[in-house]
């Protein structure tokens, strides 16, 4: 009741409509792209990425606050005690859910750049299922322990879309000296989430058993993925050609690879896609 009336949420199909034309412009996107040269669209990508980091660093902030105003436990939290509090976290979770949609152009720039070999299955499941969990989460658990991941989340995607943005800019590239700890913040962020999800389960405070059950389930598909990565990239003895032409990197991106997000918006050099 606390979240009737805000866009998007009162109704499932609008949410779902939004998710199909994400996987249909992916689809139609890669046959239109086939016989046309690649767009740069570098202007589009350094207003893209800082309007993220932008909103990552308003997210950040305001969740802090909020929580520290409405006196939340770190170990586990419920829906209802905080007050205005839970209300504030809300609309900021709100944003949260309507960036989902917003990353979709992660997507559709590898596409218009003919990044298609980044295009992956976990890069493409995250996106859509991400969208699709957070407007669930909006409709029945808007505030209380929901507050952890996308606070983590914001900060990760504040370092890595800033990033992003300033190293479209040839002459910022000597001065990015944090793109070698992302991969440490990145697994920090997804063992410190399961942690606070389980941390709820094991001592229960009102929040509603079966979402901490679907949220662990969720991330553990993201940890059987990510396994998945770790034992093909390094279980595997790289080739000659393969260390000469490109080096392994292991980046982290919400459960991804280097693969995901290192290549952000089609940043990265690819000589076969081009």
């Amino acid at each position: 009741p606390r979240v009737r009336g805000w866009f998007l949420l009162d109704s499932y199909l609008p949410t779902f409509f939004l998710t199909g034309a994400y996987l249909l412009c992916i689809w139609l996107g890669n046959k239109f792209m086939k016989n046309r040269p690649p767009f740069s669209l570098r202007a589009h990508l350094i207003v893209y990425n800082l309007g993220i980091t932008l909103l990552s660093f308003y997210m950040l902030i305001e969740l802090i606050l909020a929580t520290w105003e409405g006196g939340y436990n770190l170990q586990c939290q419920n829906l209802h005690s905080a007050g205005e509090a839970d209300i504030r976290v809300a609309k900021v979770l709100w944003w949260y859910y309507f960036s989902k949609v917003i990353e979709f152009m992660d997507t559709i720039f590898f596409v218009l750049r003919k990044k298609s070999t980044q295009i992956t299955f976990l890069h493409v499941y995250h996106h859509a299922t991400m969208f699709n969990i957070w407007w669930c989460v909006l409709n029945w658990i808007p505030c209380g322990q929901s507050f952890f991941g996308p606070t983590l989340n914001s900060f990760i995607h504040v370092l890595m879309y800033s990033y992003y943005g300033l190293s479209v800019i040839p002459s910022m590239r000597k001065y990015l000296w944090w793109k070698k700890y992302l991969t440490q913040a990145q697994l920090i962020q997804f063992l410190l989430t399961i942690v606070h999800t389980l941390s709820a389960a094991v001592k229960p405070c009102g929040f509603p058993f079966g979402c901490l059950m679907f949220q662990s389930s969720y991330m553990a598909t993201l940890v059987i993925l990510f396994i998945n990565f770790y034992i093909k990239t390094y279980r595997k003895a790289p080739s000659r050609t393969a260390v000469k032409e490109t080096p392994v990197t292991t980046e982290i991106k919400n459960g991804f690879h280097k693969d995901y997000f290192a290549t952000a918006n089609g940043l990265r050099n690819n000589k076969k896609a081009q």
